[in-house]
């Protein structure tokens, strides 16, 4: 992978590009989530597949975790930490449309800029649509007002929100469930699908509609 460094008002993010083979046809830029950084399992997986089908992606890290810092701050120094990475990435993207996601509190940040950002669209990985056990603190305004078609893509035993209880996807928008899976997209052990198997289908999921949206 590239890596670079872009300044922001929150400090210095850090950018892993896994650049498409051949001709480009869409640049897909991930966040981390809260609790972790872009080696989470299914950013990690996302990167590795899409790239030979002609995306490019790009792994961000957030200020706060190239700084070393363990939490995550408010809301708004987390925007103000992704909004010039992706414009800079917009910038770079030679002509092909921008799409912007990432996973948990990573998906929040992308849902909230997107317009601003210029995305042509948003891919919400293992999207916190609520905290555990507390159904009636819904961030669905943050999907349903994001202001571009959004992909979900949420593990059937997501404690911050399984796909039942997720509002109906706007419109170019769509909702994908993985069997099993929990908040980090891990499996039980026994019984299927295997841990392999969850993780192909998150990449093919985000494969199959970015390359749709990418025309």
């Amino acid at each position: 992978m590239e890596r670079r460094t872009v300044a922001t008002p929150a400090g210095d993010a850090r950018v892993s590009l896994a650049r498409a083979e051949g001709r480009p046809r869409a640049l897909l830029a991930l966040g981390h989530g809260a609790g972790g950084g872009v080696e989470a399992r299914d950013l990690q997986a996302v990167a590795a597949a899409l790239p030979p089908l002609g995306v490019t992606v790009a792994l961000v890290e957030q200020p706060w975790r190239v700084a070393g810092r363990r939490v995550a701050p408010a809301p708004a120094a987390l925007d103000t930490g992704w909004l010039p990475v992706a414009e800079a990435l917009a910038a770079d993207a030679d002509g092909v449309p921008l799409l912007v996601g990432g996973r948990s509190a990573g998906a929040r940040v992308a849902c909230r800029t997107a317009l601003r950002s210029g995305a042509a669209g948003v891919v919400a990985l293992a999207f916190p649509l609520h905290p555990p056990g507390r159904p009636e603190r819904s961030r669905a305004g943050e999907l349903t007002g994001a202001g571009v078609p959004v992909l979900v893509v949420q593990g059937l035993r997501d404690p911050f929100g399984r796909p039942g209880e997720f509002p109906a996807p706007p419109p170019g928008g769509a909702l994908v469930a993985v069997p099993g899976a929990d908040h980090g997209f891990a499996v039980p052990r026994r019984g299927a699908p295997t841990q392999e198997e969850a993780l192909a289908a998150v990449a093919g999921a985000v494969a199959d509609w970015v390359l749709r949206l990418a025309g």
